[in-house]
């Protein structure tokens, strides 16, 4: 197989905005470039597109009135605006991407568009990311994957977290031997688990960035606790955590996947600002922390991405639970905000060539599925 430009687009739970990556690979293999000590130097130029206030407040209404979605197909509510405004902010943001990167449609093979997760019910056999693929590709003149997330759910598998294989894919061109967890810190968290022989664990460990950036907009109308500093401030509830922590999804055993809505900032509504934002902040990294419950080998080395990654009240807390090295993704040459937009770059491509997405050990499908609905311009 020939190694192909693809671009990939995140827009995660966290609400913040558009992330544009850009990547060679031909599906299994990833181009990168190297420094000296082996690590992975680049893999691409990035790009991102914010939303502004009132686009994350339609973004927040579209969660809310999916709660009554029964099929994929459904739109109620602002569902329909809120689908067209995404699709028109992702072309802009890939426009953007390529004239400040000199490229144009011909450069680029396929784009991998996730969309906006407004609804994740697996249990229920429903996934829904809004967002129309084949106006996408129609504008951008760009063939573009989208419903990443569908096929796995159709085959009984949680439909989440999709990432594991390019995660184990950097792993290996960057030399690097497990175990090994790859932990990204978005509004949901998700570890990958690598172990010695390359095989792939994959699960939701439980909330992440989501109901702290939620709690910090309620309480002081800003988007997210930058750099922990509100929690830093304040002091964990320990009997709120602990008993968040009996929630009977830290205990199922993996492959397991969570919905954005599980767990609301609310459950802290009694504490003030600072000592909501460290309980909540807290909450998130014993959920980690209770990932290990499910694994023989523990890693010695996790690698962590996702805006949590920026989280210095977060990462500390981690360091103090894991017994072992926690690396932001930026110190190896990865991309601690644009991880994910590039795994959707990779993930296309893998789609386009016939390639299984997921796994029994990732998604809990029943055998290895592929996925994504190509759309052509």
């Amino acid at each position: 197989m020939t190694m192909r430009r693809a671009i990939g687009l995140m827009s995660g739970t966290s609400l913040d905005g558009i992330d544009v990556a850009l990547i060679e690979s031909d599906g299994t293999a990833i181009r990168v470039t190297r420094s000296g000590n082996a690590r992975v130097a680049a893999l691409g130029p990035t790009g991102y597109r914010g939303y502004s206030d009132d686009e994350r407040a339609l973004l927040t209404r579209a969660l809310r009135d999916a709660e009554s979605v029964k099929t994929r197909t459904d739109r109620p509510g602002c569902l329909p605006e809120a689908e067209a405004f995404l699709t028109h902010a992702h072309a802009e943001a890939v426009e953007a991407f390529l004239a400040e990167n000199g490229l144009t449609p011909a450069d680029i093979a396929v784009v991998g568009f996730h969309g906006q997760t407004v609804m994740h019910r697996p249990r229920e056999g429903l996934t829904l990311q809004i967002g129309d693929g084949a106006a996408l590709a129609r504008r951008l003149r760009i063939p573009v994957v989208a419903d990443l997330r569908a096929e796995d759910v159709a085959r009984g598998g949680q439909g989440a977290p999709l990432v594991p294989v390019f995660h184990r894919a950097l792993a290996e061109a960057a030399g690097y031997a497990g175990p090994l967890a790859v932990l990204n810190i978005g509004g949901v968290a998700n570890v990958t688990l690598i172990d010695a022989a390359g095989g792939l664990v994959a699960f939701d460990t439980g909330p992440g960035n989501a109901p702290v950036n939620d709690w910090m907009t309620e309480r002081e109308g800003v988007a997210f606790d930058r750099d922990g500093a509100r929690a830093a401030q304040g002091r964990v509830d320990e009997a709120l955590v602990a008993w968040l922590l009996q929630h009977p999804y830290f205990k199922k055993t993996p492959p397991k996947s969570l919905d954005r809505q599980w767990f609301s900032h609310r459950l802290a509504g009694h504490l003030g600002t600072a000592d909501g934002a460290a309980t909540l902040t807290a909450f998130a990294a014993r959920a980690i922390r209770a990932s290990l419950d499910h694994t023989a080998a523990r890693p010695t080395r996790w690698i962590v991405a996702g805006g949590g990654a920026r989280n210095r009240t977060l990462m500390a807390m981690l360091q103090s639970l894991l017994d072992a090295e926690i690396v932001n993704a930026d110190d190896l040459g990865w991309s601690a905000d644009f991880l994910e937009a590039q795994a959707f770059a990779y993930l296309a491509l893998r789609s386009v060539e016939g390639l299984p997405l997921t796994f029994p050990s990732t998604s809990g499908v029943a055998a290895p599925a592929p996925g994504g609905v190509l759309h052509e311009p």
